[in-house]
């Protein structure tokens, strides 16, 4: 984004300026959730919005949606200039891709995007992500866990102009609704996205008559550098140093005895940061893989939550890391490589780039969380309506305790930021599903003087026949602890039909019957600190909130608590018990 040199804006115009267009941002978010048709976008909100300069440069991100989107619209509306170029994009056009190769996620996710004019010249983008239902995979919704080719997934859609200065291609919407379920949703979805970048159009318009577009183009370059600026302030104050760490998913959904390295090498030097993913696991057969825009994406997300998380995101936050991530690994994966459960390994490597950094910040680094994305698809026809469904849903768990308190209980992952559970009343009225239960998993966080938070158990009756897709990871390396601390629980699912109760772990196209039960049970965050320093009365405090049992108050804690309503603490068989456990 060209300026020109002589304007300099004072701090002031800078500042309304800066605010101006992250509210745009936010109203983008507010505009695409409140006229969105699936419950996984207007209630999950499994979206994100931004606004994008001429040149496909980050001007700002709405901090609303999954924060797992952070800093790659880019990737799309850049895919969209290199096969466009800016002379063959006009007013008017929305443009659309979920190319896997681009964006490097799973189809699902439809990028929707139109450029902004001024003046017959073109300042600029408006940019919405969202999950789509359905985009015509092997089994509706997608989340296939046993997919081996892009192909299996759904239709791809590279950067295709779904609006020709502002008149719908007729032939390309039709293709779209000959290629996916539930149309009359996803279209919705569609029209809600197109909308929200409309919106966005006016407002930016507005902005550029008021302060010109060489004052906004200075104010832009002035709010990057200012946020530049702030993140190697802070880098530059972290110990010099090379961290390292590795982890493990179970496995790729094909070769199921064969888990998956992901691997970070975090070098600290001055004020930059580099992030280097060279020791990834090769890209693999399954559907666990990502796209290189989603792993630098990975990285940058890492990056916010350890030096920005403060700052309204842009261009400016990302200047001072360098990702090294060389082609065809796990998360930088080339076409066709299946990606229906894209998410998996970018959670993994957020936190275990995190546990290499543990070391220099012993005191901030939190244990490991569930950081398995932990989603239900349910798809099938509701006998009430005899129409099709498509329920999708993630499920929360336990973070990881910290050197200084419990790590929190059902919360999403560090991936979902503002995600929200689906109400039950919304889950029964809109689907042939009844939620039997839904509380937290007994003993599922990691022991430790600080606690590890706790998965949750979620356990569905299914009223009609559904098909179930499914996956539950991190057993091969639970969220593991620190300083002592003990890791936590891992996900379970389980199936009871007829009385007979059967495990999965990744599971697609399972036939449920009406009447059979869906248990999906999340994992929790790891311990931090030795679990028999833990104070015998938050332990006994934890066991009366059904947060810990008895029996591991004792084993795991050294607590010994007396038979009794009131479950008070025994202080000598405490004491004796700790100091046989501790020698």
């Amino acid at each position: 984004m060209a300026s020109n040199t002589n304007i300099k804006p004072d701090p002031f115009t800078v500042e309304v300026i800066a605010n101006a267009l992250n509210a745009i941002a936010e109203e983008i978010t507010i505009n695409l959730a409140r006229t969105a048709h699936n419950t996984i976008v207007y209630e999950v909100q499994d979206f994100c919005t931004g606004l994008l300069s001429a040149d496909a440069r980050l001007i700002a991100q709405a901090p609303g949606g999954l924060p797992l989107f952070v800093g790659d619209l880019d990737a799309a509306v850049r895919d969209g200039l290199a096969m466009h170029g800016v002379e063959g994009i006009a007013a008017g056009d929305v443009l659309l891709t979920n190319h896997t190769g681009t964006c490097g996620q799973h189809l699902n996710n439809v990028v929707v995007y139109t450029p902004i004019f001024y003046k017959k010249r073109l300042f600029g983008f408006a940019a919405t992500r969202a999950h789509w239902a359905d985009v015509g995979s092997r089994i509706p919704g997608g989340f296939l866990t046993d997919a081996v080719s892009s192909f299996e997934e759904g239709i791809q859609l590279r950067s295709i102009r779904l609006y020709r200065a502002g008149k719908p291609d007729t032939d390309l919407m039709r293709v779209l609704q000959h290629n996916i379920r539930n149309v009359e949703a996803s279209m919705g979805d569609l029209h809600a996205q197109i909308g929200a970048c409309r919106m966005a159009e006016k407002r930016l318009t507005d902005l550029l008559d008021t302060y010109t577009p060489e004052v906004v183009v200075a104010a832009i370059g002035e709010i990057w550098d200012q946020s530049e600026r702030k993140v190697r302030q802070r880098i530059a104050q972290w110990p010099d140093g090379t961290y390292q760490a590795k982890t493990f998913l179970d496995n790729d959904g094909i070769e199921l005895d064969k888990p998956v390295a992901v691997a970070a090498t975090v070098i600290v030097k001055g004020d930059r940061l580099s992030i280097d993913l060279s020791d990834m696991s090769p890209q693999v057969r399954g559907p666990i893989n990502a796209g290189r825009a989603a792993g630098v994406s990975a990285a940058r997300l890492a990056l916010k939550y350890l030096a920005a998380s403060d700052l309204n995101t842009n261009e400016g936050c990302f200047r001072p890391l360098d990702v090294v991530l060389p082609e065809g690994t796990l998360i930088s994966a080339a076409e066709p490589a299946a990606m229906s459960w894209w998410q998996t390994p970018m959670l993994t490597l957020i936190d275990t780039i995190f546990q290499a950094l543990a070391p220099a910040f012993p005191q901030a680094i939190p244990a490991g969380h569930y950081s398995d994305i932990s989603t239900i698809l349910l798809t099938g026809k509701d006998p009430r309506t005899n129409r099709d469904f498509v329920n999708i849903e993630p499920v929360a768990g336990g973070w990881g305790a910290r050197a200084y308190g419990d790590g929190p209980s059902g919360t999403y992952t560090l991936g979902h930021g503002d995600t929200y559970n689906i109400p039950i009343e919304v889950l029964e009225a809109r689907y042939p599903l009844r939620v039997k239960s839904y509380g937290y998993r007994t003993d599922s966080g990691g022991a430790g003087e600080f606690r590890g938070g706790l998965g949750l158990r979620r356990v569905y009756e299914v009223m009609g026949e559904a098909r179930f897709n499914g996956l539950s990871e991190r057993s091969v390396c639970p969220p593991w602890g620190l300083s002592g601390g003990k890791p936590a629980y891992s996900g379970a699912i389980h199936v009871t039909h007829q009385g007979n109760r059967t495990a999965y772990s990744k599971v697609t196209g399972l036939v449920l019957q009406p009447g059979d039960e869906l248990s999906f049970e999340t994992g929790g965050g790891g311990g931090h600190g030795n679990p028999l320093s833990r104070a015998p009365e938050a332990v006994r405090e934890d066991v009366l909130g059904g947060k810990v049992s008895s029996k591991a108050a004792r084993e795991l804690y050294g607590v010994v608590l007396r038979d009794e309503p009131e479950h008070s603490v025994d202080a000598v068989a405490t004491v004796a018990l700790r100091a046989r456990a501790g020698s």
